[in-house]
């Protein structure tokens, strides 16, 4: 037997050509597959599962049920009646003595544009219920779920004509407390009995994997939510509950509480380019009235890869510091987190500081220098929302944040030698920039007034009056300027 290596992953071929792929981790959840009796697509996907693995029936008597299968932590059950209109099906299911700890109902796409997509998202009602459902309730979806079988589904449709993307919270099943998700093929008949479709879906829920990564509620954007199906792709975060911009005026503080609670939400993505100003603020202002974080894209970014248990005592530590700051996490410390977060137990925030004063100085002549000893160092650090540094530095152990924050007041105070003549007091931690500065007082004295040899003068230019040569240092005065760099250290 051939075994094809893909990270993460074994490709087996199988009987009849179909390969069938399994995720190397291994989980303990159960995961019940829903097939519809009424849907063409649902019987594509159970055709593939059926040929990619070998299933032991279930003796079941269920209402709705028609057949029940398991394969190991897998169960596929086939249901009287389309996905949609199943309300309480996971309590059903499990007086019938099948608990389930994530649904995934696979399922048909129908849409008018006729594209060949593959899609997957949780479910649930802003307003009324046209297409099953409660108004206004949402179903407990399945974040690690949606990000895993998405992912799969990219990889696996790589070389075919099949989109793949994520959808926003629509139509119902709603009442289920039962973490869920609908994985889809669309968006018409052709498609739905594609094998090729079928085989790509059937392989990527065989192959999820719940990795552990914070969760966002999505906001804004089109229904097919492509700012958020990116953010998944290039960045280590998951998404809940999404909704697009025409849905956003339906939103009040019940139902973001509910999407928050039925996510399991850690943080709010807005799409703010989708929405208009009155939307943004409102939204803003309830979220972050619930007690979340609003995040940007550059913020997700920004953290990508690094330990969410890490990111929140980060963020926690930025709003004493810098509530409106932005934090910039250094490619050396995300590796360093990689081995020092062990059992999603992460080391302390450990904080230091040099002088404010110094900094802005150093700032204003060399901004370029500073920013590239900042990121050589296995810390992270602080903008102020107008770009300009905070004066703080963060690192992951009792030395490191004071050590970088003594070696960052060296390399300022040697930048700005570059650039000013300097006085040191070391005993005292005070830096003096000295400077020439044009004196109008010594001018006069001089007898140069207001005018054109004034302005020369000021120029740094030698003039000549009543055939007296008077250069630029004689109307200059030495000024020194103060600066405090003392560091101040704390591991709060």
């Amino acid at each position: 037997m051939l075994i094809y290596l893909i990270p993460h992953l074994i490709v087996i071929p199988l009987k009849g050509g179909v390969s069938g792929i399994s995720s190397i981790k291994t989980e303990k959840e159960k995961v019940t597959i829903i097939i519809s009796n009424e849907d063409p697509a649902s019987q594509n996907i159970k055709d593939m599962l059926k040929q990619i693995r070998d299933w032991d029936p279930i003796k079941i008597d269920c209402e709705k049920v028609i057949a029940a299968f398991e394969f190991k932590r897998f169960r596929l059950v086939e249901i009287e009646g389309l996905h949609i209109y199943q309300d309480g099906l996971d309590m059903q299911l499990e007086a019938c003595g099948l608990y389930s700890d994530i649904i995934i109902f696979a399922s048909r796409h129908r849409s008018k544009d006729g594209r060949q997509i593959l899609t997957v998202h949780p479910t649930g009602n802003t307003k009324e219920a046209k297409f099953g459902g409660h108004p206004m309730e949402l179903a407990v979806a399945a974040p690690q779920a949606m990000r895993s079988i998405y992912l799969n589904l990219k990889t696996l449709a790589k070389n075919e004509d099949f989109e793949v993307t994520l959808e926003s919270t629509h139509h119902g099943p709603s009442d289920l407390s039962t973490p869920s998700i609908f994985v889809e093929i669309g968006s018409s008949g052709q498609e739905w009995v594609d094998p090729v479709a079928g085989r790509i879906v059937a392989n990527a829920i065989l192959m999820l994997d719940n990795e552990n990564v914070p969760v966002a509620v999505g906001f804004g954007g089109n229904h097919y939510a492509p700012r958020q199906t990116r953010l998944i792709e290039e960045t280590s975060v998951a998404f809940g509950h999404i909704f697009p911009t025409y849905k956003l005026d339906d939103l009040d503080e019940t139902l973001v509480r509910q999407a928050f609670d039925r996510s399991c939400g850690d943080i709010a993505y807005l799409d703010r380019k989708s929405m208009n100003a009155r939307q943004r603020n409102r939204l803003i202002e309830i979220i972050e009235g619930l007690g979340y974080d609003v995040l940007r894209e550059s913020d997700i970014r920004e953290m990508d890869g690094v330990p969410w248990q890490f990111c929140l005592e980060l963020r926690k530590k930025m709003k004493d510091i810098c509530p409106q700051g932005k934090t910039k996490i250094t490619e050396s410390i995300k590796s360093d987190l990689k081995t020092a977060c062990k059992s999603c137990v992460c080391p302390k925030v450990k904080v230091a500081t040099i002088s404010p004063e110094l900094l802005r100085e150093v700032e204003k002549v060399d901004r370029t220098k500073l920013q590239d000893f900042l990121d050589t160092y296995s810390i992270a650090y602080l903008e102020h929302t107008n770009g300009s540094f905070s004066h703080t530095i963060i690192g992951i152990d009792d030395d490191c944040a004071r050590l970088v924050a003594e070696e960052l007041t060296n390399e300022c105070i040697n930048i700005l030698k570059e650039h000013y003549d300097i006085r040191y007091e070391k005993d005292e931690g005070i830096l003096f920039l000295i400077t020439s500065k044009f004196s109008p007082a010594l001018a006069r004295e001089l007898g140069i007034t207001s005018g054109p040899l004034f302005g020369a003068l000021a120029r740094g230019e030698t003039v000549t009056v009543d055939d007296r040569t008077v250069k630029p240092e004689m109307v200059y005065e030495i000024v020194e300027k103060p600066i405090h760099v003392k560091n101040i250290y704390t591991d709060k």
